[in-house]
């Protein structure tokens, strides 16, 4: 059990990070190579089902039957994102916190809640992507609604040159907004799994905890996006390049399978590095605004119980209660199997 727990600055966090996907790798991506694995394998028959209907089928039938198969594996990966962000967090938490873990064990304890963690991802993306949402509504209305707005449009004049120029700035408030808004949610997920919360309270809670600290998390994701854009460089160039080289023309299905199995790997190595660093953030900031240190520690030496108090509902008392973890205290698990003892 992890006892010596104290506030963190932004590097120790990076470097905690890094310590705990080094020792923890296998386990880590395991987990995150169970849902790369079904991005791969979907794409592999996204790619075997656009070959076969090019032969076989008209430009309008090809064109419906991939779109259908595209929103079935949106929905399913949805799904299944759920669940994996879930087990990853409930998995760097139980590492972090001196517990064992395995992946058996972090993707039980996932699916009971599965639709709560399917939910918050949706209402997060909701929030986040409204306004682009109303953007994407109101200016075809307009445009077409409007006397002389359609015919400005298409010979570029003085109303589509300010229109364009609207939009923009409209765009750049949103990812201004889309940023601020994220870093607000960033600790929902953590908050969600180990205090057992339900998704607008998380969101509520992710909002309180990461005051403070939105720059520095904020950091952290342009480190690891960085990170990230430079191994995609690195791993699909030779992609690009074969695109680049024959213009209008698509690559073969072995090379764009090929291009998946390497992308398969890339996201099974970058996708858990994130979710560890942003559960160190979730608990640097309890213990920064809650003294959650000071609790663990009593629980550890036997000093407190680990029974958590009846949770009130902010709504009505306009405060959050302390946070506890009804599952990590009591939790034990098998090494091997990853099953409650």
């Amino acid at each position: 059990m992890e006892s010596n727990l104290r506030p963190l600055s932004l590097g120790e966090i990076l470097d905690r990070t890094a310590q705990l996907y080094r020792t923890n790798f296998l386990l880590f991506a395991g987990i995150y190579a169970v849902y790369s694995g079904v991005i791969l394998v979907l794409s592999l028959i996204q790619i075997g089902l656009t070959s076969w209907l090019k032969g076989s089928a008209s430009i309008g039938m090809t064109a419906v039957l991939t779109g259908l198969f595209a929103l079935i594996e949106m929905l399913f990966l949805i799904g299944f994102a759920g669940a994996v962000t879930a087990a990853i967090n409930r998995a760097v938490a139980w590492v972090h916190m001196g517990e064992p873990a395995t992946i058996r064990g972090a993707y039980q304890s996932a699916l009971p809640k599965l639709g709560r963690y399917i939910w918050l991802m949706i209402l997060t993306s909701l929030i986040i992507c409204a306004p682009l949402l109303l953007l994407i509504i109101v200016v075809p209305l307009f445009i077409f609604s409007v006397p002389g707005v359609y015919s400005s449009a298409s010979s570029m004049g003085p109303m589509a040159v300010l229109g364009i120029f609207v939009l923009v700035l409209f765009f750049i408030a949103w990812i201004v907004y889309a940023i601020w808004m994220g870093l607000s949610y960033s600790l929902s997920v953590p908050a969600c799994v180990v205090e057992n919360l339900t998704a607008r309270r998380a969101l509520r809670r992710s909002i309180e905890l990461s005051k403070g600290s939105r720059g520095r998390i904020f950091l952290l994701a342009l480190l690891i996006g960085v990170i990230q854009v430079g191994l995609v460089l690195l791993t699909q160039s030779f992609f690009i390049a074969a695109a680049f080289s024959s213009p209008g023309h698509v690559m073969s299905a072995w090379m764009q399978a090929l291009q998946q199995i390497v992308g398969f790997f890339t996201n099974t190595f970058i996708g858990p590095i994130f979710a560890t660093g942003i559960m160190l953030f979730y608990y640097d900031q309890r213990i920064r605004k809650e003294g959650y240190d000071i609790e663990w520690m009593m629980q550890a030496a036997g000093l407190t119980p680990p029974a958590a108090a009846p949770i009130q509902d902010s709504t009505q008392t306009g405060e959050f209660p302390p946070a506890t973890e009804p599952e990590s205290s009591a939790r034990s698990a098998s090494p091997a199997t990853g099953e409650p003892q």
